[in-house]
């Protein structure tokens, strides 16, 4: 069994950590991207099916194709964003059952034409595994700035067009700059929100 992680790790990835909304312009290796994907693959989902797929966009064509899907808010802080990764779900993730579940060879057939069950499980593992992408960028040193505010249907078009991927939320990943970062909002208490039954 794992040991508690001492406190610094824990305000890293939790207590002291912030969403970013402005940047430092410090760069992000690609070797840095590379062992992100590297940590959050290790994350648990149902029947290890993995849906998550992403678009990392480094060069500055690559930002400027999403510039007209995002909303007014979004489009400074993430221009200007060294890495904008675009997280989506694979509509097709159970062709890699057989693959990725190989001890059980019927996986596959609990998906296949169930749109419904489809679109629920690859949302929810997605997003499972989007949590654990910001987690991961925190846990390498990186900042992270997870958005709604786009327009889906548009980014689908120019990102996974002619896939079976759709976009789940974007994360903007970098290094933050503290004067553009909004003073921390509140949270609910255990009390508020858990029961012990």
């Amino acid at each position: 069994m794992a040991e508690r992680l001492p406190d610094a790790a824990l305000d890293t990835l939790f207590r002291t950590a912030r969403t970013a909304n402005g940047w430092t312009g410090e760069p992000v290796p690609p070797e840095t991207l590379v062992a992100l994907y590297d940590l959050v693959k290790w994350g648990p989902t149902s029947a290890n099916m993995q849906p998550l797929r992403v678009k990392f966009l480094v060069t500055t064509a690559a930002k400027e194709r999403l510039r007209p899907h995002l909303s007014p808010g979004n489009v400074e802080k993430t221009m200007a964003a060294p890495v904008v990764a675009v997280l989506g779900q694979d509509l097709a993730f159970y062709e890699h059952l057989p693959r990725l579940f190989p001890h059980n060879p019927s996986a596959r057939s609990w998906f296949e034409g169930k749109p419904e069950l489809i679109r629920e499980s690859a949302l929810r593992n997605a997003s499972l595994q989007g949590g654990y992408f910001i987690l991961a960028a925190r846990a390498l040193g990186l900042d992270a700035g997870p958005m709604s505010g786009f327009d889906s249907e548009g980014v689908d078009r120019e990102f996974w067009q002619g896939t079976s991927v759709k976009t789940n939320f974007l994360c903007n990943l970098g290094h933050a700059d503290p004067s553009k970062t909004f003073p921390r909002s509140p949270r609910f208490d255990f009390t508020e929100v858990c029961e012990l039954l």
